[in-house]
């Protein structure tokens, strides 16, 4: 086991059950346990513990969270303990998902509709480069992380590689950055472009926004390659060579291209003559027009509007074989941290049902070749499949996390000798005044204070009235974009404003 990847920076020291945890859980694995459990109270330093293992075993992890805000507070914490490793965050990358859809009942077609964070998008490209690149990694993740995504293989084998004095015609890497998806865009340049000045190319990385590539040719000869700032054009630095990764996971080699083309257009004539035989007249023609249109686009611009449909035929799967996910990306040899497993492995459990009704309707009335169905999340099992040492995080593990552990370590005392809190009930008909006062209390003594509502309106409602009062006050519920929740978290804890 690899050592001394991993630098934990911190003022503090393991304390209270902390030591005896991490000694106990790093021994396990040293032994060849599989799968152990970290049971700790609320408080009682299990991120920190997590931390201590981590930079012990020296092993590539991912940590498993149940929500993308729970993630997001994660990946913050563990940028602060390992500023000298790569810490990266791969989560859902849709602000709004509308998934494609059929109604029966009421014959309702309902179109894939969705709104990409750039941002995020820019995250998970980083994260699957820096699985590729490097051993030092941290991803901490949502459930996204059991979705089907492009092959490693074949999205590591796409990158285009360049080196100084290295021939290489400029047409022909305008040709590789189009193959890969960038698109040439000369006058507003952004991530996923690039743009051409006679002998100078600059292309904008899809894991990028900040730093762009500037790549200067000498008739077929690679004169220099620099990294600059995309606004102000100023040089960071030279580079002797450099790696350009596809703007999308779902790229891949003209051969793989031609192959599926192919393979798509036998499984079309396959499930047109079964439509045909059942005569289904309507959903035959509506499967032929829209396949042979993606199927155009895929041959003209080599990708589509819901390629990742035809995702087996690109990757080359057996029917009803698991998709490539992330969690190929670190191999075998890799820790999962499961954080509140016992929320987070239910809903691992729940996803591959869910997605599979609702692509067996698109399916059944033409809208969707059966290959449909094999872009989809891991069932559980192919889940545990793809795992390795494992550890279940939580205050209340449930009955699958215990059973499986051949180990649990147990965090009661915690490290600031703090005891649970007294909870005191009081009335509900003065309960906004009294919130007004026990808020007054603790902003006197500089303490921080997080109220919870029923609903989102009435905590918009509840801010707004607490500004009217002088009290700095924000609100913070699932409407407000994932990356905007980060911020606001963090301003809360560097003292930004007082109430939550």
């Amino acid at each position: 086991m690899p050592m001394g990847k991993f630098k934990l920076v911190s003022s503090y020291q393991p304390a209270g059950d902390q030591p005896e945890a991490i000694k106990s859980i790093e021994e396990g694995f040293r032994k060849g346990l599989k799968s152990q459990t970290l049971l700790g109270v609320t408080g009682s330093g299990k991120t920190f513990t997590m931390a201590n293992i981590i930079e012990k075993l020296g092993k590539k992890t991912l940590i498993l969270a149940h929500n993308k805000t729970l993630a997001a507070q994660l990946y913050s914490e563990f940028k602060q303990f390992f500023p000298h490793n790569k810490v990266e965050y791969f989560v859902s990358y849709y602000d709004y998902y509308q998934p494609e859809a059929y109604v029966p009942g009421s014959d309702t077609y309902i179109e894939k509709d969705a709104a990409i964070n750039e941002e995020i998008d820019k995250l998970r490209h980083s994260a699957t480069q820096s699985l590729i690149e490097h051993d030092d990694v941290i991803v901490v993740s949502s459930v996204s992380c059991i979705y089907g995504i492009g092959d490693p293989d074949e999205y590591s084998h796409q990158k285009i590689s360049l080196t100084i004095n290295e021939k290489k015609n400029r047409d022909d890497f305008l040709r590789e950055l189009v193959k890969n998806q960038y698109t040439r865009n000369d006058i507003e340049f952004s991530r996923g472009t690039f743009r051409v000045r006679g002998d100078l190319v600059e292309v904008f990385p899809a894991n990028e926004d900040s730093q762009i590539i500037r790549v200067e040719f000498f008739d077929d000869i690679i004169e220099q390659i620099v990294i600059n700032d995309p606004l102000t054009g100023k040089q960071i630095k030279k580079l002797p060579y450099v790696s350009i990764y596809p703007k999308s996971h779902y790229v891949v080699s003209l051969e793989k291209q031609k192959a599926a083309i192919l393979t798509i257009k036998e499984e079309l004539r396959t499930r047109l003559i079964e439509l045909k035989k059942e005569n289904k007249l309507v959903e035959y023609q509506r499967l032929e027009q829209k396949t042979m249109l993606d199927l155009e686009m895929i041959e003209e611009m080599g990708f589509c509007n819901g390629i990742e449909n035809y995702s087996r035929h690109f990757t080359g799967l057996k029917i009803g074989q698991a998709p490539p996910t992330l969690l190929d990306f670190f191999h075998k040899d890799f820790l999962l941290i499961v954080d509140e497993s016992h929320m987070t492995i239910p809903q691992v459990g729940a996803m591959y049902r869910g997605d599979q009704s609702r692509k067996q309707n698109l399916v059944d009335y033409g809208f969707r070749l059966p290959s449909a169905l094999d872009n989809r999340p891991l069932k559980f099992n192919e889940f545990k499949d793809k795992l390795d040492d494992v550890l279940y995080v939580s205050a209340t593990p449930a009955e699958y996390e215990l059973q499986g552990s051949q180990n649990i370590a147990e965090q009661i005392i915690r490290p600031t000798g703090l005891l649970d809190p007294v909870i005191q009930i009081k009335p509900a008909d003065q309960q906004v005044e009294l919130i007004h006062q026990e808020i007054n209390q603790e902003v006197l003594k500089g303490n921080k204070i997080i109220i919870t509502t029923l609903t989102k309106k009435s905590a918009e409602d509840l801010t707004q009235y607490f500004q009217d009062k002088k009290i700095r006050v924000k609100y913070l519920h699932s409407d407000i974009d994932t990356l905007e929740r980060i911020a606001l978290i963090n301003e809360f804890k560097n003292d930004g404003f007082d109430v939550l």
